[in-house]
């Protein structure tokens, strides 16, 4: 039996279009957002609705393809693990963190006329699940 599980399984619209960057050996790193809403009646029984921001990260061939293809308001399945980090602010003003995503698989959803325009008509599987290989170090990372 695994003795713990850090997985995270999302569908949302992306709130931006994706950033791309190559770090120093060459590897691509896209980097974007997407919510996720959350409809319920609160104790009034009035209907409400609660959006969470998550912030995606993903690496190698699958962070080109994302740049590619994904575009502001495009729906997406997101499968991958939760990340903490650290970091010093640009200003020097000391340590900020960032929880993020790091997707291991991420599947293109909508259609023609669907959201995020018409680029595919069937959802598509990116290449590189669980085979890929590790991220590099949060030093090399470069946002």
């Amino acid at each position: 039996m695994a003795s713990s599980v850090n997985k995270a399984i999302l569908i949302g619209n992306l709130g931006r279009d994706p950033e791309i960057r190559y770090l120093a050996s060459g590897q691509p790193v896209a980097s974007f957002s997407i919510a996720t809403t959350e409809v319920f009646n609160d104790r009034n029984g009035s209907r409400q609705e609660r959006t969470e921001w998550h912030n995606i990260v993903v690496w190698g061939k699958q962070a080109e393809l994302c740049n590619q293809y994904l575009k502001k308001g495009r729906q997406v399945y997101i499968e991958g693990r939760i990340s903490n980090r650290q970091y010093e602010a640009k200003d020097g003003s000391g340590k900020r963190y960032r929880s993020e995503i790091v997707a291991q698989r991420v599947q293109f959803l909508g259609g023609r006329g669907g959201p995020g325009g018409d680029m595919m008509d069937e959802p598509r599987d990116m290449p590189g699940g669980l085979d890929m290989p590790p991220p590099p170090e949060d030093e090399d990372i470069p946002f």
